[in-house]
């Protein structure tokens, strides 16, 4: 994969970001979020402390978008990604595999999954290794249900499975844990994250740390947070992963991804989420 250093010079294209933009004075924060009217959502707050001096506050991806795409996640009956949620619900309750176990048989409503999302990416001791929501329901898939044929990593079952559990997480805070065995790998994230990739030299930070609220296209920059993964996007018209998008923006910079489930982009995704720490699950939220 061709990449280069953040250290390294900022490409054309980074100027002509910041200089199509017109700044967050133009975004309107200050704003509630508060989903059919009871789910409180935290959409900016102080930083975790590993980002102090980065930003003073940090801003779901909510508070870029419109009026009209805001008001869209604040009812379920208007949001898109709800309809994912009600196959994930019907999955949750099908037997599945040998086993002729279901979701259901040990969890016995999604409900008590509502601290996943908030903590996810996690380590998982037993397997010696940084778990996400994807990898988990792939474990109790093989391990535990006998599935022979589990659900592909970014297939639609495992978006709207991991939809559901995002959405009984709502209002819950986002707490990733980045200290002890997980550290290495949290590491490896923030190394991914300075990495400018491809022919236009591109960082994650280039973007979502140096230009947030400035305009691509016509479109806001946001700070690049992934607590309301996975997200209904208008331009999909489907919900989108974590890793889909990590793929779509390597992409774009004219690079080689890494794999949807590779090591690099859980990685990322750990230090991503934990970038996050202090807002609100928002998932399954509406983007453009």
């Amino acid at each position: 994969m061709t990449r280069k250093t953040l250290l390294g010079g900022v490409s054309a294209a980074v100027v002509a970001v910041a200089a199509a933009g017109v700044g967050l004075a133009d975004i309107r924060t200050g704003d509630s979020l508060v989903i059919n009217g009871e789910i409180e959502i935290v959409t900016e707050t102080a930083p975790p402390p590993f980002l102090e001096g980065v930003f003073s506050t940090i801003y779901s991806g909510w508070v870029f978008r419109t009026d009209e795409t805001r008001a869209m996640e604040a009812d379920d009956f208007d949001n898109p990604g709800m309809l994912y949620v009600e196959q994930g619900l019907e999955a949750f309750n099908t037997a599945m595999g040998t086993e002729g176990n279901s979701c259901a048989t040990c969890h016995e409503t999604p409900e008590t999954l509502s601290t996943v999302r908030a903590t996810y990416p996690q380590w998982d001791e037993e397997h010696g290794t940084v778990q996400t929501v994807e990898m988990q329901i792939l474990e109790c898939q093989t391990e535990r249900m006998g599935v022979a044929e589990p659900y592909g990593y970014d297939s639609q079952e495992m978006r709207n499975m991991a939809a559901l559990i995002a959405s009984v997480g709502r209002g819950q805070t986002i707490n990733v844990a980045i200290d002890g065995p997980a550290a290495e790998t949290w590491a490896l994230g923030e190394e991914i994250y300075y990495t400018a990739y491809g022919q236009m030299e591109l960082s994650c930070a280039h973007c979502h740390e140096r230009n947030y609220g400035n305009l691509i296209r016509a479109d806001h920059l946001s700070q690049g947070q992934v607590n309301g993964f996975p997200t209904y996007r208008l331009k999909n018209a489907n919900i989108v992963s974590v890793h889909n998008r990590f793929r779509g923006c390597i992409r774009d910079t004219r690079g080689e991804p890494y794999a949807i489930g590779s090591p690099e982009f859980v990685a990322l995704e750990l230090y991503v989420a934990s970038r996050g720490n202090g807002l609100s699950v928002e998932g399954p939220a509406v983007r453009n």
